[in-house]
């Protein structure tokens, strides 16, 4: 559907407004007429009832939608998807509650308001939503990979431990700092921190190229300390294979607007594993002091050097250790020997503390301060932070984008 308007200066804002009501079709001729710098269409009727909408030229849509009615929303959804990413769209309802404010967050309505709209409320609402934002400089994050070589090594209480290590390392305040749990199926990220995850996958997968900074702000739990968690929630009976392009971008997109980003991976490997860990930094093996896991360990470090060859170097962390005196068990020696070089460093053993931490959802230092499984992960993380090396203007391709680790 066209809409039929007369030539404006290039300067001046248009608003369209698309409206089944009325009253408000009158509330909105009436405000905005009183300024020359404002052109205004109006599509009359339901939005369900036009096919496609031609909306070249204009600043802001406000779109008047009853919020009870599913063809109305669908519509409005269809209209989000026709637009793209600009002009912005202001919807306006009569009815509003959580459900409605969290649909039109996942259609990335740029605001949204509730009838009556005063006619000031709607003047400011549309000049700042009008206002193209600077799109921010992205960063690139540096990446902290842990993957388990056997299961219940503890990868997750690690992964945690050393996000938060992280988001306190800001010389200025703390550093943007994300955890991204990766074991859609089993994943224990957000049950480890008492928080509610909210990643919905299934949602992101039919368009991936949909997911944008906004929606990942509804997706992302944050944590009282300031740690954000991206993490689905737990499907223990649902074996599910997501496109490798959903994957992707959400961590293209993860990487490019944080400081650090720490990931807990599944020991399932999957048609996104590679691209990973190519991207990481640091990438972590997790084992335990058994002859198994050592053996497991070694084997998992050869099978990603095949794999990967000049990609990240693994390095593997035993966990749990508990170094005796006078025992027939397995020392460090042994560990260094059966590992090689790729051996990096073993975490004591504290059980009671990392119980009681994850009992109560806080880091092992508000348990308490100065353990010694934060004082070891502190040697191995922090000094990585340090010694990043300055970026070379001519390495730009290399920036870590996911995406072009895939095959």
């Amino acid at each position: 559907m066209r809409i039929s308007r007369s030539p404006t200066p290039a300067s001046q804002t248009r608003v369209v407004v698309l409206t089944a009501d009325a009253a408000f079709e009158d509330s909105v001729r009436a405000t905005f007429s009183a300024s020359s710098q404002i052109g205004l269409d109006v599509v009359k009727g339901r939005l369900a009832e036009h096919g496609e909408i031609d909306l070249a030229g204009a600043t802001v849509v406000v779109a008047d939608v009853d919020a009870t009615d599913a063809a109305e929303l669908a519509a409005l959804e269809g209209l989000m998807l026709q637009i793209g990413s600009w002009p912005p769209v202001v919807a306006v309802t009569q009815d509003f509650d959580a459900a409605v404010a969290r649909r039109l967050t996942q259609m990335r309505v740029a605001d949204f308001l509730v009838k009556p709209v005063p006619p000031v409320e709607l003047v400011r609402t549309c000049a700042r939503v009008a206002k193209p934002v600077a799109s921010a400089e992205t960063t690139e994050a540096q990446i902290f990979t842990f993957l388990p070589a056997v299961g219940g090594a503890g990868v997750t209480t690690l992964a945690v431990q050393t996000a938060m290590l992280l988001l306190n390392s800001g010389a200025r305040g703390k550093a943007a700092t994300c955890l991204v749990d990766l074991d859609f199926q089993h994943g224990a990220c957000a049950d480890y921190l008492d928080i509610e995850p909210r990643l919905n996958l299934s949602e992101i997968e039919p368009r991936p190229e949909r997911l944008d900074r906004q929606l990942l702000e509804v997706m992302i739990s944050q944590h009282p300390s300031g740690l954000a968690v991206v993490a689905a929630p737990n499907r223990p009976a649902e074996m599910r294979l997501f496109d490798p392009d959903v994957v992707t971008r959400l961590l293209d997109l993860v990487s490019s607007h944080f400081d650090f980003v720490v990931f807990d991976m599944p020991r399932t490997w999957f048609s996104w594993t590679d691209s990973v860990l190519l991207g990481s930094d640091k990438l972590f093996i997790v084992s335990e002091t058994t002859v198994p896991g050592l053996r497991q360990a070694k084997q998992l470090v050869d099978a990603i050097r095949d794999r990967l060859g000049d990609g990240p170097h693994p390095q593997v962390i035993i966990n749990r250790y508990v170094q005796k005196m006078f025992s027939a068990g397995l020392r460090k020696s042994d560990i260094q020997q059966a590992i090689g070089d790729a051996f990096l460093a073993c975490i004591p053993n504290d059980y009671g503390l990392v119980r009681e931490a994850i009992d109560r959802g806080v880091p092992l230092e508000e348990v308490k301060k100065g353990n010694r499984i934060t004082a070891q992960l502190r040697k191995l993380v922090l000094p990585q932070v340090a010694a990043k090396p300055a970026k070379d203007p001519a390495d730009g391709a290399k920036k870590f984008k996911l995406s072009w680790a895939r095959s």
